[in-house]
């Protein structure tokens, strides 16, 4: 199963789980609620689906490395109580809280979400002393006499024995306990994670041309080389500061995170190629509109590898400026929504409180807002920048109010009024320029390859983007929906024929 189906999978059964009858009662008691346990080869991507399903059920996650923990981590200390039974008192052995069962309580207290999911990675690489207590909370969900508490759906991943030689297998009564999901590596699904994570577009074009070296794992005489989905994203990083430190990624940087000698080195002479390219092309003038016939020929006789990186270059622009435009739409509405409760302050309270006063009011209303979240966990990336935006926004806002002193509810309104539509006009010339952009690479697209494949390649990667989509979706461009169709057609033509072979 690939990683975008493993995560809904996940999502499905957390929704199921946590689904209550008319009586509060979880539909699926906790004790027949199965353990999730992810196997899969190291660096696919487990870990970082399950931040991302925490946030969009909106729960809390807690997440533990097990190799790091021993028995008492795990269990508890022991310590000695007195007990009557009977006529008689006995001394009794037993165990303080679990360190992992008080992190949920502390979570919960926290972030104020009384559900969640319990995260425990390599689980099946525990110590000697640790693995019987595993198998009791796989099979019990507790810890010693510590039960995980209700609403918190437990979720454990593992690595196949092949890939770690501390694996233990699990038994057939433990696993029999347990929903077991196989997780596989799949460039195409990763593409998507990496277009919305905004994965650098050299490592993306590269893997689109060498699709092999995406994730290998090969075994030497003195140890494994590798290539995972987590080191390309983590390298991806690295580039990204490397460029706005105007420092040097070269193969003896690549092979620190890219451990496959071989790979390492074709990136890097790949990403050196790239940067060259991306200068001889001139990419920034072909999206201003300024076509060389020169280029458009020298691109249409280069090698399949220097137009396809040309073509990589171009998207991994396209796809920056679309999500830029679209991430402003978002904030347009979050911005939208704080100045609709300003308007509906301004109507129901007294003038004399003034404008500016009550401005601030909602600042702080969408600041708490913010900070609960915050304190949740449950913000994105690109959400946490969209309420930064509107802070900044809010605070101009008021500082303009102040410069021209203008008092009273509704000139302050009035004047509030004109500022967002100074946005407005703002974001739609920023809509118009997108549209522009894709426009011009299509331009450059026709005059040097026409309806070729690099043209398909150009639509399918569109496609693959969530944000790209939404853009051309609300901003017409007839030729995107032209070879879009092309396009479908000829996969259907395809699809046809293979099925009458």
């Amino acid at each position: 199963m690939n990683i975008k189906r493993t995560k809904e999978e996940i999502k499905d059964t957390i929704e199921s789980y946590l689904l209550k009858d008319e009586y509060g009662a979880y539909e699926i008691p906790s004790i027949r609620q199965r353990p999730i346990f992810l196997l899969g080869s190291p660096g696919i991507g487990k870990t970082q689906i399950m931040e991302q399903i925490a946030r969009e059920c909106q729960i809390g996650l807690v997440a533990y490395t097990m190799t790091h923990h021993t028995r008492q981590s795990a269990i508890g200390l022991p310590f000695i109580s007195r007990k009557q039974y009977g006529t008689q008192e006995f001394a009794v052995t037993e165990y303080t809280m679990s360190e992992i069962v008080a992190s949920i309580y502390e979570k919960m207290e926290q972030t104020g979400l009384s559900q969640g999911i319990l995260f425990l990675d390599e689980i099946n690489c525990v110590s000697e002393s640790l693995a019987p207590a595993m198998l009791q909370f796989l099979q019990c969900k507790s810890f010693g006499n510590h039960k995980i508490p209700e609403g918190w759906v437990i979720v454990a991943a593992g690595n196949p024995p092949e890939y770690n030689r501390s694996v233990r297998e699990f038994d057939v009564v433990t696993m029999d306990r347990v929903k077991k999901i196989e997780v596989e590596a799949d460039f195409e699904v990763w593409k998507e994670y990496a277009y919305n994570q905004g994965i650098h577009g050299a490592v993306i074009s590269y893997l689109n041309i060498r699709k092999q070296n995406f994730y290998q794992m090969e075994t030497m005489v003195d140890g494994r080389n590798f290539a995972t989905p987590r080191g390309w994203e983590d390298l991806s990083n690295l580039i990204q500061i490397y460029e706005k430190l105007h420092k040097t990624v070269d193969r003896e940087v690549v092979i620190q995170y890219i451990q496959f000698p071989k790979i390492a080195k074709d990136f890097a002479n790949y990403l050196e190629l790239y940067y060259k390219y991306r200068t001889d092309y001139q990419i920034e003038e072909i999206l201003k509109g300024n076509l060389d016939e020169g280029l458009l020929k020298k691109v249409a006789h280069a090698s399949f590898d220097e137009r396809i990186s040309v073509l990589g270059l171009l998207i991994s622009r396209v796809h920056e400026i679309l999500k830029a435009s679209v991430q402003t739409e978002k904030y347009m509405k979050r911005l939208q929504k704080c100045l609709l409760e300003y308007k509906g302050l301004i109507q129901v309270i007294p003038e004399r409180l003034g404008g500016i006063q009550l401005l601030a009011n909602v600042y702080k209303k969408y600041y708490t807002d913010y900070m609960d979240k915050k304190k949740s966990e449950l913000l994105s990336r690109d959400e946490d920048k969209q309420y930064q935006r509107v802070f900044d926004t809010l605070e101009l806002f008021q500082q303009t109010l102040k410069l021209e002193n203008i008092q009273g509810g509704e000139v302050t309104f009035q004047r509030i009024k004109e500022l967002f539509e100074q946005e407005a006009k703002a974001f739609e010339a920023q809509c118009q320029n997108a549209s522009k952009v894709v426009e011009y690479v299509f331009d450059f697209l026709e005059g040097a390859f026409g309806n070729s494949q690099e043209m398909v390649m150009f639509i399918t990667e569109l496609n693959s983007n969530p944000d790209s989509v939404s853009f051309l979706q609300e901003n017409d461009c007839e030729r995107y929906y032209y070879y879009n169709k092309e396009l479908l057609f000829d996969e259907k033509r395809k699809n046809l024929l293979e099925r009458m072979s």
